[in-house]
């Protein structure tokens, strides 16, 4: 399943003929200028021709080379209409604008999703342990695994098959929580979560789940 960042972008490609400026990542008229083709390249997962593909479709959707929290909450709305996506894309933001600034370069954007399609288990598993850490502490707590948890099924909305209760979000953090907090001390460390997540294969296939609504 293609993820729904790369579904807006792609959508957004410019014919191929366009600018020849943009294979090199070069921006004149823009504010936010990224790093050169060949440093992305050896940063991420892409070829450069998926470089030059994703930052073609990027600099059409946000001509300043920038991406904010309500262009992500427009995103999710698009492609989850029956439910609210509001909440979950305003922490998967948090998760892509790796500086805090409230803002997200073609860099910020093009690593993490190298991450989430092309990285390995490990790579994936940290992403997802940082998005879980919604105040960047360096811990998971049972309230924000739940936030996290609560966001992805109001945006997966009342129609999924088979339907949800209100309590499942609830009884899947318990669960989780109770097997990931191995010394019992109320919150989770990366250590704990790498573990665990590679060791429980019903918390991987969660995981998996989880990739589709990226």
């Amino acid at each position: 399943m293609r993820c729904c960042l790369v579904k807006w972008i792609l959508s957004s490609t410019a014919p191929q003929g366009s600018d020849s400026s943009d294979g090199e990542l070069e921006l004149s008229a823009v504010r936010h200028q990224p790093e050169g083709l060949d440093q992305l390249q050896a940063q991420t997962k892409f070829t450069k021709k998926e470089l030059q593909s994703l930052y073609r479709g990027f600099k059409n959707e946000c001509p300043t080379g920038l991406v904010d929290e309500d262009t992500f909450k427009l995103i999710y709305a698009q492609f989850f209409p029956q439910g609210d996506a509001t909440t979950y894309a305003h922490f998967l933001f948090n998760a892509f604008d790796a500086d805090g600034n409230g803002a997200i370069h073609f860099e910020d954007f093009v690593v993490g999703l190298s991450i989430l399609l092309r990285g390995t288990v490990h790579e994936k598993l940290k992403w997802a342990f940082n998005l879980y850490d919604i105040n960047k502490d360096g811990y998971i707590t049972k309230e924000e695994m739940l936030a996290i948890m609560k966001s992805i099924y109001d945006m997966m909305g009342r129609h999924t098959y088979p339907i949800l209760r209100e309590d499942t979000p609830a009884e899947h953090v318990e669960r989780f929580f109770q097997k990931m907090d191995r010394n019992q001390d109320g919150v989770v460390t990366i250590e704990e979560f790498l573990e665990t997540c590679q060791k429980d294969e019903n918390i991987m296939s969660s995981m998996q789940l989880f990739e589709n609504v990226i």
